[in-house]
């Protein structure tokens, strides 16, 4: 017959072991409620933001269209040319395309201008190089309103110069 305290240490040997996987097993719970919570916050901020947009937009749409005013825009070297509408000013355009509409604008671009002439009144160098990228941003001109073909190769600006 085993003894009263024999058996009693093999009772607390298994209750020991039981308190240490019930422990191992808190922790784990416990960091996985952690990253839960973080996950349940950080959805929680996103939530929060998609209700703020749509509060914003619906306050936006809610205004009438005449209080919406056009953006000014400036022009930036490198800038894409954009299609000349009424009224639009010279201004909205690269600097080196301002340059090749005041001088077509000029008294020498009247009569129109061939590439090399436009390259000559910039100071460029009558190059290839300058004459070609003079006459792909004459035809980039042409395309978008700012300027008149009058034959191949012969470039002026329009009738009504604008400011």
């Amino acid at each position: 017959m085993p003894s009263v305290l024999g058996l009693l240490e093999a009772r607390e040997k298994k209750v020991r072991e039981e308190v240490a996987r019930l422990q191992e097993e808190a922790e784990r719970v416990q960091e996985e409620a952690e990253r839960v919570q973080a996950a349940l916050g950080e959805a929680e901020r996103a939530l929060q933001r998609l209700v703020d947009a749509r509060a914003t937009v619906t306050e936006v749409l809610a205004e009438p269209p005449a209080a919406v005013a056009e953006p000014v825009r400036s022009a930036v070297t490198g800038s894409v040319v954009p299609h000349r509408t009424e009224g639009m000013a010279v201004s909205v355009l690269a600097p080196d395309y301002q340059r090749i509409v005041s001088v077509l604008e000029s008294e020498a671009g009247v009569e129109g201008m061939r590439c090399q002439q436009l390259a000559a009144a910039l100071g460029l160098q009558a190059v290839p190089a300058k004459v070609e990228g003079l006459r792909s941003k004459a035809k980039r001109l042409v395309e978008r309103g700012w300027a008149v073909q009058v034959r191949p190769g012969v470039f002026t600006a329009l009738v009504a110069p604008s400011g």
